[in-house]
């Protein structure tokens, strides 16, 4: 049987890096070595504070600090740690094309084929290749291609292990995962290559929890889990608006049915909406693969999901436009949080982005505090959309270190991120430093409205009429 040796993980970002990190401090026996071509990224997560590495995950920077230099170790010389290694991971960005056949929706998957010719080129002994970007159903395919076309004679087998992480708590889902899934060939140097696999994982991972499926089936799972959790935002998002018409409240509907156990109690928080790097991409990704068979009926039916969560972000922002006596022109609008979720400063697809650049269209001024995020994060973000030119960006954004800074003289505060520490601010400071009347719109229901409104404030929750 292959015993796995070394290790080599093509891409250093939130998918690698976490994942890397718990392997290495898991199978102290196995040499894990990251690589990545952006020297500045690599740089950061060789820092000598831990602190200082590139991405803010709660645990990592200890689990880094065990295992860093023992047998984990981040470079940029690609080439060599593909060619020592026994398995290689591709954890590569897999964006969404912005360009030609397929854009807005169809994965660009450049990077995939640049890697997998890469590997090609390089490797001169017999490896397994494994996916962990998220990936479009029958990518595998193409990469067995380009593997088998232009290498140098050697085998190589594809495995699909597709992450199940959660951003905030990636290291608990690393450590004790609800399952690793593994998807390979049928033949037998598919199965051991599986197996192969599988020992990695079975350092720490009870057996039961393994499951291992053909590729094809590893790949659409991926897909399709995020897909039914992004769903179940949309739906109760799309009753929040219903129980503001009427005088339902959306948190009581939620905990009213969560507490059926086929239905459950996760993934039933109204909000502005969901962001991050993999639901939009995944159903985009879902809706194009179902486009390209013509199965209509079930792209629109996916397709639904996004559109509801588009609705949800540029509900809110219209909602804070009416409040303004329907203008925002000049007005300060303060953000709290930018990343898409608490514990994490991933911004991709934050729903904070599109608000803000909804409201910057309207002319607004908008200052933002996130513990975690910084300047420019929020400039690039809001250039990315290129909905106006990087000098308007700078102009209608101001960027603060202090929550206080960022809340005074505000028209209004929009809650975009669910960080705890909001709850704990000094609101009776913010209300006394704030144009009045003072309008929060608390697009996490993470603050205490009846505590607020008795300060003063007028307040807007996702979901409720009052």
């Amino acid at each position: 049987m292959t015993k796995i040796k070394k290790i080599c993980c093509i891409g250093a970002g939130y998918v690698g890096g976490p994942t890397m990190s718990v392997i290495a401090k898991k199978c102290p026996e196995i040499q894990v070595t990251v690589v990545d071509l952006n020297e500045a990224r690599i740089a950061a997560w060789n820092d000598e504070d831990v602190n200082n590495i590139p991405i803010y995950e709660p645990g990592l920077s200890d689990v880094v600090a065990e295992a860093r230099g023992r047998n984990l170790f981040f470079s940029t010389d690609v080439e060599k740690a593909i060619d020592e290694a026994d398995m290689v991971f591709i954890s590569v960005n897999t964006p969404t094309k912005t360009y030609g056949a397929g854009k807005g929706q169809a994965a660009d998957l450049k990077w995939i084929e640049l890697c997998a010719r890469q590997i090609a080129q390089v490797a001169k002994s017999d490896k397994i290749i494994v996916e962990k970007s998220t990936l479009p159903v029958r990518t595998a395919e193409a990469l067995k291609d380009i593997l088998n076309n232009t290498g140098n004679g050697v085998k190589f087998q594809i495995l699909s292990n597709p992450e199940f992480l959660a951003e905030g708590t990636a290291m608990e889902d690393l450590d004790a995962p609800d399952r690793v899934l593994i998807g390979g060939d049928s033949t037998p140097e598919g199965q051991e290559a599986v197996q192969a696999l599988v020992d990695v994982y079975a350092n720490w991972v009870p057996r039961e929890r393994i499951l291992t499926t053909n590729v094809w089936s590893s790949e659409l799972s991926k897909l399709t889990a995020n897909a039914f959790l992004a769903q179940r935002v949309s739906s109760i998002n799309s009753l929040s608006e219903l129980c503001e018409r009427t005088e339902a409240d959306i948190t009581e509907v939620a905990r009213a049915i969560g507490t059926d156990s086929r239905i459950g109690p996760k993934f039933l928080k109204a909000s502005v909406g969901f962001g991050g790097s993999c639901f939009q991409k995944d159903i985009l990704n879902l809706v194009y693969i179902a486009r390209s068979y013509g199965l209509q009926e079930v792209a629109d039916y996916w397709e639904q999901v996004i559109i509801m969560n588009d609705h949800q972000k540029r509900r809110f922002a219209n909602k804070i436009i009416q409040t303004s006596y329907n203008t925002v022109n000049g007005k300060k609008i303060t953000f709290l949080g930018w990343a898409f979720k608490k514990d994490t400063n991933d911004t991709r697809e934050s729903a904070a982005i599109y608000v803000a650049d909804h409201l910057l269209n309207e002319q607004a001024q908008v200052a933002v505090y996130d513990p975690k995020v910084g300047e420019n994060q929020v400039y690039g973000d809001l250039n990315y959309l290129r909905t106006r030119d990087a000098e308007e960006n700078k102009a209608g954004t101001t960027v603060y270190t202090d929550p206080y800074e960022a809340c005074k003289g505000a028209h209004a505060i929009a809650v975009l991120t669910e960080w705890d520490e909001f709850k704990d601010y000094d609101w009776q400071r913010i209300y006394d430093n704030m144009l009045k009347p003072a309008n929060v719109f608390d697009g996490r229901n993470l603050l205490d409205s009846k505590k607020l409104r008795a300060i003063g404030f007028n307040v807007k929750t996702i979901g409720s009429s009052l």
